[in-house]
C-alpha cells in the first residue's frame, strides 16, 4: 500500500462524511485512510458507515489530544509508506493522488504541500475568505502560489511524508499551534526535500462565519511566534507585513487629525490597495459581490493576524 491518509476529526460528522466521499471518487485507488476522532462529542462513527464498501478505512476514537498529535496516533496505526494528511473540511479532486503520486516519484520528493481552492458550490463568503486567505495581495502568495515550490512551508490541511521521514524525526512535535509549520521547517533542516505539488490541490471549506475566521486569523499570528520556540528563524520579514498593516490602521485616525497630507497619502494607497483587490477577486470568482466582500475579509484577516502576532509576542517577552 503506497498511501496512508490520515484525518483527525473533531465534532465535525457531516463535514467528514462530504471528504470521505471525495476520498471514495478518486482514480487511483492504493491507500487507506484513517479517521482519528480526536474526543468529539457528536457522533462521528456512523458517518464512515456508507464508505465501508468503497474504502479501506480504520476508526479510532481518542481523548482529546488535538490535531498535531492525533496526526501522530494516526501514523503509528498506519501501513503505507507515504502519510498523507487532511482536514475534515476539505474535499479532493479525483486525480489528486495519481497527481501526488507522479509529482513523489518525478521529483525525488520525500514530503510535500499542495495549496488550497475554492469550488464553484462555495457559498460568496466562503470565496471572498478563500480569496483572502490566498492572494498575492494578502499573504504574499505563502499559502500555495510561491514561483519557487522549494520555498514553500506544508500546512496540515493538505500535506505529507513518508515514512522515513518520520522515522528519522518522528512526529509532530504541538498539539495544534502551527504543528505543520514546524515539521515543515524540521523536514527541511534534516536536508529532506519538502516541496509544494501545485497540481495537489483542495477544495478548503472555510470557517463558516466572520467571528471564527476572524478568531482562525489571530491564532494564526499567534502561531508563527510560538514556532519560534522551535525554530528561532521561523519569523520571516513576510511575516511581519500583517503587522505593519495593523499598524497602519490604528494611525489612520491619528493622521487624519494632525497630518491630513499623510493622511491622504495614506487613503490613496489603501484604496489602490482594495481597488486592486476588488478587480481582482471579482475577475476570479466572476462575482462582483466576492469583489466588495474580498476587501472586507482580506482587511480583517491581516489585522487579525497582525495582532495576534503582537499579542503572542508581548506574550512571550513577559514571561521571558
Amino acid at each position: 500500500m503506497y498511501f496512508s491518509v490520515i484525518i483527525p476529526v473533531f465534532n465535525r460528522p457531516e463535514e467528514l462524511a462530504e471528504l470521505l466521499q471525495s476520498l471514495s471518487e478518486q482514480d487511483y485507488k492504493d491507500f487507506e485512510v484513517i479517521v482519528v476522532d480526536d474526543g468529539s462529542t457528536l457522533p462521528t462513527e456512523k458517518e464512515l458507515i456508507p464508505f465501508e464498501d468503497k474504502l479501506r478505512l480504520n476508526y479510532f476514537h481518542i481523548k482529546n489530544v488535538g490535531q498535531g498529535f492525533a496526526r501522530n496516533f494516526g501514523i503509528e496505526k498506519a501501513r503505507g509508506q507515504y502519510f498523507v494528511f487532511f482536514d475534515s473540511d476539505c474535499v479532493i479532486p479525483k486525480s489528486y493522488f495519481l497527481k501526488l503520486k507522479n509529482a513523489i516519484q518525478n521529483r525525488g520528493l520525500d514530503a510535500h504541500g499542495g495549496p488550497d481552492a475554492s469550488s464553484e458550490d462555495f457559498s460568496l463568503e466562503q470565496k471572498a475568505m478563500d480569496f483572502a486567505m490566498t492572494s498575492i495581495w494578502t499573504t504574499g502568495g505563502i499559502r500555495g502560489k510561491l514561483k519557487n515550490p522549494g520555498k514553500f512551508q506544508a500546512r496540515g490541511f493538505n500535506m505529507g511524508f513518508s515514512r522515513k521521514v518520520f522515522q528519522e524525526l518522528g512526529g509532530f512535535k504541538d498539539p495544534n499551534r502551527a504543528e505543520d509549520i514546524e515539521i515543515s521547517i524540521r523536514i527541511k533542516n534534516a536536508g529532506f526535500k519538502l516541496e509544494l505539488v501545485q497540481e495537489a490541490f483542495v477544495y478548503h471549506k472555510r470557517k463558516n462565519n466572520f467571528k471564527s475566521f476572524v478568531r482562525q486569523g489571530f491564532n494564526f499570528g499567534r502561531n508563527r511566534v510560538n514556532v519560534s520556540r522551535f525554530h528561532a528563524n521561523a519569523i520571516k520579514v513576510v511575516h511581519l507585513l500583517p503587522f505593519l498593516f495593523l499598524l497602519f490602521l490604528i494611525f489612520l485616525p491619528l493622521t487624519s487629525i494632525f497630518h491630513s497630507g499623510l493622511f491622504q497619502l495614506q487613503m490613496f494607497f489603501l484604496g489602490l490597495w482594495s481597488f486592486a483587490i476588488f478587480l481582482h477577486a471579482s475577475a476570479i470568482y466572476k462575482s462582483l459581490i466576492v469583489g466588495f466582500m474580498a476587501i472586507f475579509y482580506s482587511v480583517s484577516q491581516l489585522a487579525a493576524y497582525g495582532f495576534g502576532l503582537s499579542y503572542e509576542y508581548l506574550i512571550k517577552s513577559l514571561k521571558g
